[in-house]
């Protein structure tokens, strides 16, 4: 008995990549752990939940895409343990807030991205704007070249898609485009189509797979960590894990291990994403921005 307790207490440390995880066991865990919803979320929670599940044999963790508003609507009636959302569960319809528990485990900005060449390096909120409501349709009409604009959006209910409307659209509405449900769909047909133009979690802009697409800056400021911290880039969501107010011990352990330094200080940036302990602003559900006090 006291070997097992040993045994239990004992921190599993897993290899990433080239990240070194140290994973806490926990002592009796029988648990399925199912987290759906962000897919800006998506590659932080799976490559924790790998590390995680490995070092503790009796908890699974499923973690699936699905986008935001299918993640609170799921942990809402119970389907799911564990809900991943890029807003805030107030901003969902058809959501009691007040059941939930609220986690918020990063912050991710979200830049526009665009096919590479495009030669076109900046644009103002208003030419952004007007991209995305169809009033300017060509590359030439914002400095690039002679080219039609394609625009990719994003599927109704995704959190990166509310988030870049409130910080971008001022209430108007995105006209009328192809449509993604996910971050690495968009990734893709970005990459891959001539003239093309759409918005990625920042998690999505590095790494091989991003190779065909490039970063836009707006108003001269550039999608960067520093810059969202400050919110000199306005463009930034919280990624949140809503739970029950009780949840089951695994699913309580695995929040608690995103939360934990060996995700936060090491396994956060490697994928692209911020500490919220490292925000100078903090952001409430309805937009307003305000200094961290």
């Amino acid at each position: 008995m006291a070997k097992r307790a040993l045994v239990g207490s004992i921190l599993a440390t897993m290899m990433i990549g080239a990240t070194t995880l140290s994973v806490p066991a926990i002592a009796s865990a029988n648990s399925n752990v199912l987290a759906v919803g962000s897919t800006a979320l998506q590659p932080l929670a799976e490559q924790a939940g790998a590390a995680f599940q490995d070092a503790n044999p009796g908890t699974t963790v499923n973690v699936q895409g699905g986008g935001s508003g299918a993640g609170l609507s799921q942990v809402g009636s119970g389907g799911v343990t564990i809900g991943n959302s890029d807003i805030f569960a107030e901003q969902k319809s058809g959501i009691d807030a007040k059941k939930l528990a609220d986690n918020k485990v990063a912050v991710v900005g979200i830049a526009p991205v665009v096919n590479q060449a495009v030669k076109v390096k900046n644009l103002t909120h208003d030419q952004l704007q007007k991209i995305f409501t169809g009033e300017i349709t060509n590359w030439q009409q914002v400095g690039g070249q002679d080219q039609a604009i394609v625009l990719v959006t994003r599927a109704d209910g995704s959190g990166t898609r509310l988030t870049f409307d409130q910080a971008v659209m001022d209430g108007k509405n995105e006209t009328q485009a192809q449509s993604q449900d996910q971050n690495g769909a968009v990734q893709k047909i970005v990459a891959q189509t001539p003239g093309a133009i759409s918005y990625l979690a920042f998690s999505y802009t590095q790494g091989s797979a991003a190779k065909g697409l490039k970063t836009v800056k707006l108003d001269n400021v550039a999608p960067n960590d520093k810059n969202v911290t400050t919110n000199k880039w306005k463009i930034w969501a919280y990624e949140h894990m809503y739970t029950t107010k009780h949840p089951d011990k695994g699913t309580k352990a695995f929040v608690k291990y995103m939360k934990s330094a060996p995700v936060q200080k090491t396994l956060l940036k490697k994928l692209g994403y911020i500490q919220v302990d490292q925000m100078k602003v903090q952001k409430d559900a309805s937009g307003t921005v305000s200094k961290v006090k």
